[in-house]
């Protein structure tokens, strides 16, 4: 017998009731009766006896499979359409009243938000919602209609199903169906907040009047939950004495609302009775879950369960929530309640709820594949930042990690830039114990952590046989608060790896840091992982989309600061940051990036990344160390092409010189005055100073500075230029010199101030001449009228075809240096530009 909806049409001004015909009440083999079915309208002020009518709706539905069928909506999914739905429309006005009741009709079947349901259509009861029933306004129909809301028409004798109205059978809606974000209910919240105040102040306590009051205004049944659920979140605290057994549990009510304070069953049996007040099925859930008392490992196999949740019916499906969970957390180092509203707990999916709640009934799993309970005991526990930083665990999916080889790891994928640390502490029993949030990180020589641009990895090095514990924190990159627990792991380390010492990391995490490139730096030739030196030597190369400024930090458990400084070399370009670095040492080091945008000096320094560095191999001796006073700046770069100093025969910073000697050159566009410096660290008492091994030949806009080398080490080329008239001289660059050759290489004479621009030295090269000896000298001084060379006697060099001045001069016996002289103009006086030094006999002793 195919199921029937009758329609009939009523004009009464007080209430209606129908009743199914005698007939129709014996029951049909195969078939589940409405019967006796009740609606009472309550009195409307305004109501008359010419008041619109009121459509009302009963429904016998066939169901060939049970013959008693349960008038809830079945567990994890949407109530489903009936076999055959037939409509009959009866009605004394068959051309205007058909439209409304066929209207009324199919609103009532479309499964929609609450807040697009009129005002006026009554709230019915969840025993009576798989029955169909409703009671709709003319009124009401005809505003719909006016706002343009579109309903499905069935027709008379047609089939109807979920399908047809825009819903897909058995399809379920996840909490983003419902809201998208917790905004939406800033109205609700804040009116349940201040409502619940004024009640408590008022010392009302009726559970009654509460509900009535805090869904004052609620515009449809997810607002009305919502109202309660906030309502007990900021009304109710953990009663934490009677958890621990010091006092009594308070779990009635009216007992609950009074103290303020109770356990789960305090807040899930209050919820209900709310509920129960405005017209919201809720049902009380218990179960196990991981909250205070829980011990990681334990099996709760024949344990009685020890936790009590909620669930709701809300538009035909039923949704979790756990308003303890959603007040705050118990610290229970100091057996205290720490109030703190997680909106996380409210209407949780029931993939996220399963990881910490597991009822004794499976059915309220709410999931299509339930979990196994010994499933549930082994998965990690994820606290509700995990998710509303949008985390997702790649490996392990089980909380209990045993090392290999010493190491274990843990990955963790993110959406969007975060900041992670962890904690690694020995093992305790209780899963709630220690701190919930961090500032630092701690232990870092017991792992290594690293991030890349989506995911994390921590690499864990326990550093003794035993079992830990390891808490992961994070927090949102640009976020300035404490970072949050998000997740927990046991680890069983049977044999420890042998390690040396990892130096503390304050900056969390090795690589370069998710921030980096919003501080300029969009690539590294180093990865997150650590670095072998085999040689003691390593060079970071970091591409930047802006010029930057950097500083760099070398840490190593036994070398001090001093020393650091002279392991770092840095190299500043355009579109590149190069940093070298000297390991002296063994073992591992921290390399720490800093940077800030060049044009901005008042501006911080911030950290962009750290990369972990582990030398096993040969070291670097101190006298191979860069040389002492190097400068931020090493090489050609940025500072250079601003001051107009460009084409750099060496465009690196470090230059190797096997043979004791080098030319470097360079254009000079702006005509600056220059200076070249040249250092190392002074191991011993030198005979001739330093300045004597390099010499300057500008032509043009064309510098060449010509380097030779006393004997083996490393030296500093410092460059400098005078970028204002009457200014001091500026640093413009430095050079590292690694010379290899032991034989020392020759002086250069001493220059003056006389020796400038377009001054070329050919002949003699060397600032140390032999005694006795004939030596040709060819100069090109510009607008010299007289070049001479003085010694015993003045010698008169001569311009030749090429202009060059040339001449042959007499070194002699009894002086100690020669004197290369010029006169310009009229000018009768002469102007000494540079001196060579004759070599003098050993004195006998």
């Amino acid at each position: 017998m195919a199921a029937e909806v009758a329609i009939q049409k009523f004009s009464f001004p007080f209430s209606c009731t129908t009743s199914l015909s005698q007939r129709d009440e014996q029951t049909q083999p195969g078939c589940v009766q409405g019967k006796g079915l009740e609606l009472r309208a309550r009195k409307d002020s305004a109501t008359s006896s010419d008041q619109s009518p009121v459509t009302i709706i009963g429904a016998l539905v066939q169901n060939e499979a049970r013959a008693q069928t349960n008038p809830k909506p079945p567990l994890g999914g949407v109530v489903p359409a009936g076999p055959v739905v037939q409509a009959r429309l009866v009605s004394a006005d068959a051309t205007r009243s058909a439209g409304v009741s066929r209207r009324g009709a199919s609103e009532k079947l479309v499964v929609e938000s609450e807040d697009q349901r009129p005002a006026a259509k009554r709230q019915l009861s969840s025993e009576s919602a798989a029955r169909t029933v409703a009671v709709v306004k003319k009124s009401a129909v005809r505003k719909e209609t006016e706002d343009g809301v579109q309903k499905p028409k069935p027709r008379p004798g047609q089939r109807v199903t979920l399908c047809d109205l825009g819903v897909a059978a058995g399809k379920k809606k996840c909490r983003k169906d419902l809201f998208s974000s917790s905004e939406v209910f800033h109205r609700v919240d804040a009116h349940a907040i201040r409502a619940g105040s004024e009640l408590r102040e008022r010392h009302v306590f009726e559970v009654k009047t509460i509900a009535q009051s805090i869904t004052q205004g609620a515009r449809n049944e997810l607002e009305r939950i919502r109202a309660i659920w906030v309502w007990l979140c900021h009304n109710i605290e953990y009663d934490v004495s009677g958890y621990l057994g010091q006092s009594e549990k308070l779990c009635s009510p009216e007992e609950v609302i009074a103290a303020g304070r109770g356990v789960c069953c305090g807040y899930s049996s209050l919820c209900v009775q709310m509920c129960r007040e405005v017209g919201v099925e809720c049902q009380e859930v218990p179960g196990h879950s991981k909250g205070i008392g829980h011990r990681q490992g334990q099996s709760l196999r024949n344990v009685k369960s020890d936790h009590m949740w909620n669930a709701v019916l809300l538009g035909r499906q039923w949704f979790l929530m756990d308003a303890c969970w959603g007040a705050g957390r118990v610290d229970m180092d100091r057996k205290s309640f720490v109030k703190k509203f997680d909106d996380f707990y409210f209407l949780t999916d029931p993939e996220d709820f399963i990881d910490s709640h597991f009822p004794d009934e499976e059915k309220w799993q709410l999931l299509d594949n339930p979990v196994p309970l010994e499933e549930f005991e082994r998965r990690v526990f994820k606290t509700s930042a995990f998710y509303t930083m949008g985390l997702r665990l790649i490996q392990p999916q089980h909380f209990y990690i045993v090392t290999d080889d010493g190491e274990a790891s843990v990955s963790i994928g993110f959406p969007r830039p975060i900041t992670f640390t962890y904690e690694i502490t020995q093992h305790q029993d209780l899963l709630h114990s220690g701190a919930s949030e961090q500032k630092e990180s701690s232990n870092s020589s017991s792992g290594l952590l690293t991030v890349s641009h989506r995911s994390m990895k921590l690499q864990l090095l326990p550093p003794a046989s035993g079992t830990y514990d390891v808490k992961v924190f994070a927090r949102p990159e640009m976020a300035t608060t404490s970072l949050s627990w998000v997740c927990s792991f046991t680890v069983e380390c049977p044999t420890p790896r042998a390690m040396e010492e990892i130096p503390e990391n304050p900056f969390l995490s090795w690589g370069l840091q998710p921030v980096a490139g919003s501080l300029g730096v969009v690539g590294s030739s180093q990865g997150s992982e650590a670095a072998e030196l085999e040689a003691g030597v390593f060079e970071l190369a970091l591409k930047t989309s802006r010029p930057l400024m950097v500083l760099c930090e070398l840490v190593h458990p036994g070398l001090e600061a001093a020393v650091a400084k002279r392991c770092l070399a840095t190299q500043i370009q355009s579109d590149l940051l190069t940093c070298h670095v000297l390991c002296p040492l063994r073992g591992f080091y921290r390399l720490s990036v800093f940077v800030r945008d060049y044009k901005k000096p008042e501006v911080k320094f911030q950290n962009a990344g750290n990369f972990l560095l582990h030398c096993k191999g040969n070291v670097v001796s101190p006298n191979e160390l860069f040389p002492p006073g190097l400068g931020s700046a090493c090489g050609p770069g940025i500072r250079t092409l601003d001051a107009g100093l460009s084409k750099f025969s060496h465009t690196g910073a470090l230059l190797s010189t096997p043979q004791g000697k080098c030319n470097i050159t360079f254009h000079n566009q702006r005509d600056l005055d220059l200076h070249v410096m040249l250092g190392r660290e002074e191991t011993k008492t030198a005979t001739r100073p330093l300045s004597r091994h390099v010499f300057c030949t500008y032509t043009d806009s064309k510098v060449t500075v010509s380097v030779s080398l006393p004997d083996a080490g490393v030296y500093r080329l410092g460059l400098y230029a005078r970028t204002s008239p009457g200014g001091d001289f500026n640093p413009m660059c430095d050079f590292v010199l690694r010379n290899s050759c032991e034989q020392p290489g020759p002086l250069f004479p001493c220059a003056y101030a006389a020796w400038g621009k377009g001054c070329v030295l050919f002949e003699p090269r060397v600032g140390l001449l032999e005694p006795l000896s004939w030596v040709r000298f060819r100069v090109r001084v510009p607008g010299a009228q007289r070049v001479s060379v003085v010694g015993e006697a003045q010698t008169e060099l001569k311009l030749n075809k090429s202009r060059v001045w040339e001449a042959e001069v007499f070194t002699g016996s009894s002086l100690q240096q020669l004197k290369l002289a010029t006169a310009s103009g009229e000018s009768s006086d002469m102007a000494v530009m540079m001196t060579f030094d004759i070599k003098q006999p050993e004195r006998e002793e």
